[in-house]
This record gives C-alpha cells, sequence and structure tokens, in this order.
C-alpha cells in the first residue's frame, strides 16, 4: 500500500518535506516491528514474509529519509537516535490506522436484517425464541417490524416475513410453517358462569371477534358440531393481542391461535371452553422476495426459523 508522503503526514501528523515523495506504509510498519522485536528474522516472521524481504524495505526507507536507522550486528539491530525518534513518531500513528482498519472491517462484516412479523406472534413465539438466533449470529443486526397486523402481504421494505397467509404466496420465495388452529379462550371467573357439555354450551356470553375474522365464530361452531347460545353483543378487535386480552379481562369469549397461546394457558390467565380446535385455512408462512433469497443473512435467519418452528404442530 502506498501512500503519497504530504498526505499521510497530513493525516497522521508526520512532518514530511518532499510532498512528492511516496512512502510505503508498509515499509513503516515493518521498521516498527523490527525495532520491537531487535531482529530483521524475528520481525519477518511476524509478518509473514522472509527476513531478505525486511531488509530490503528497512534499506529502501534509510535511503528515503538520508539516514540510517538501524545498527546491524551479527545477530540482532538497534535503533540508532533517528531510527528510535522515528519510532516513538510513527509507532502511536500505524496503532491508530490498525484501529481504524479493525472497526471498519467490522462494520463491512456485520450484516442487518428487517424482519416482519405479526404483533401477537412477535410477542408470544418470537421474541422468546430469538436470542437463540442472536446468540449464533451476533454479527447480524436485527430490526422487527411488528406495526402491521394484516395478514396476506410482505412489506416492500422487509427483508423477510412470518405471517399468516390464506393462500400459498407463489410470487414469494416462502416456507410452510404450520396451520393456524383457533380455540374457544376464556377468562377462568367467566368461564365459571359456563356451562359447557360435548354438544352444547349454555350461558350468555358476549362473543369477541378480530376483525379479519368475522366468520370465526360460525366456523367453529359448524366445525365442531357444538351448538352455541345467542351472543349477549360482539366485541370487535382489530389485532389478535386486542383479542386475547379482552378475554383475559372477561369481556367474553375469544377464538385464539392455539400455537401461540401456551403461556397464557400454562399461567391460567386464560382457560378453554371448549377443547375443539379449529383447523383454518390459514398459515403461518416464512417468506422472502427471490432477490433476497441469497442474501446470506436471509439464508441464516431461513435455516433458523425451519428448525426452530418445525416443531410447532
Amino acid at each position: 500500500m502506498q501512500v503519497h508522503g504530504y498526505i499521510f503526514g497530513s493525516i497522521l501528523g508526520i512532518d514530511i518535506v518532499n510532498p512528492n515523495q511516496r512512502t510505503s506504509l508498509r515499509g513503516l510498519r515493518t521498521f516498527c516491528a523490527a525495532a520491537e522485536h531487535g531482529s530483521f528474522r524475528e520481525a519477518a516472521e511476524s509478518l509473514y514474509i522472509t527476513a531478505s524481504a525486511v531488509s530490503h524495505q528497512i534499506k529502501n526507507l534509510e535511503q528515503e529519509l538520508g539516514e540510517p536507522l538501524f545498527e546491524r550486528r551479527t545477530r540482532s539491530v538497534a535503533l540508532t537516535d533517528s531510527g528510535r525518534s522515528l519510532y516513538e513518531d510513527v509507532r502511536p500513528l500505524i496503532h491508530k490506522i490498525d484501529k481504524v482498519t479493525a472497526r471498519h472491517r467490522r462494520r463491512v462484516s456485520r450484516s442487518a436484517l428487517r424482519i416482519s412479523v405479526q404483533p401477537f406472534f412477535a410477542s408470544e413465539m418470537f421474541v422468546p425464541r430469538l436470542a437463540d438466533f442472536t446468540n449464533q449470529h451476533p454479527n447480524i443486526d436485527i430490526n422487527i417490524d411488528t406495526s402491521d397486523e394484516s395478514g396476506e402481504k410482505h412489506p416492500a421494505n422487509a427483508n423477510a416475513s412470518i405471517r399468516v397467509f390464506g393462500k400459498v404466496p407463489k410470487k414469494l420465495v416462502y416456507d410452510r410453517l404450520f396451520s393456524l388452529r383457533l380455540v374457544p379462550a376464556v377468562s377462568p371467573s367467566l368461564r365459571e358462569e359456563i356451562r359447557s357439555g360435548t354438544n352444547c354450551i349454555d350461558g350468555e356470553f358476549a362473543r369477541i371477534v378480530h376483525e379479519r375474522r368475522p366468520d370465526a365464530w360460525h366456523e367453529w361452531e359448524r366445525d365442531s358440531g357444538v351448538s352455541l347460545p345467542e351472543p349477549s353483543n360482539y366485541v370487535r378487535m382489530d389485532s389478535m393481542i386486542a383479542v386475547a386480552r379482552a378475554a383475559e379481562r372477561g369481556l367474553g369469549v375469544a377464538l385464539i391461535p392455539v400455537q401461540l397461546s401456551e403461556s397464557w394457558f400454562a399461567s391460567g390467565s386464560l382457560v378453554k371452553l371448549h377443547p375443539h380446535e379449529l383447523c383454518t385455512d390459514d398459515a403461518y408462512y416464512f417468506v422472502c422476495r427471490k432477490d433476497d433469497a441469497d442474501n446470506a443473512a436471509v439464508v441464516q435467519f431461513r435455516e433458523w426459523v425451519l428448525q426452530k418452528f418445525d416443531e410447532v404442530a
């Protein structure tokens, strides 16, 4: 690597008289190694070059500066006064260059990955597992977008998505993860007021409805063969998190995703009103655009997603 003397001097504070002279940064680095080891041979070993290459670079530097930098001895070298003065000036600057280079190398080697996931999936299934991915891939910076509740889309600004689709997203690279299954959930206190059996459920309660699934209760009733009472009223929500929270607060009974609600059932904040699960036509998919499919970060993320969610029934 060759650097114009006046540029090198301007950046690093070295007073070089001739602005047209070219100073070898490699030569200065070799000079510092020889000064530290007190031996051209040992300097060569540390730099993975030959001893003759070290000697040649030092000789060129001495000719350029017009004065000897080392006293040559039988098996070692020692700095002259001029060499010691140059070393004291140059070594801190070489160290600074190494630090700057290392910092930029780390920046270049880092990857950024923008992921779109729907809010309920993010909070209940994705984020709790994400530490495993970040531990495996500390060089990938993650940006998670959970602002969009709607399905059937892959946001334009996302590298990869895990979202609900009703049909196979054929224009995208995709992997089907698992079906969306819904089960009726209710707060423990409201559950005590509702009588339920194998073929019927009795008692007045509100039906909590996700706006994207207005017919889900009718589909569940038809699929289960269980007769439901007329609802006292409907409570409509635009997000699944709000649906689950409303059920938890005792506002009514909600149909919520089975796989995403394990922690709610485990904690007892929600209980199943009936065990029947409605297996919908919708499913969770990993998706990305074709031009993102070969992105190294996307490839690593896709492999992790398929391994992590393969066991989800």
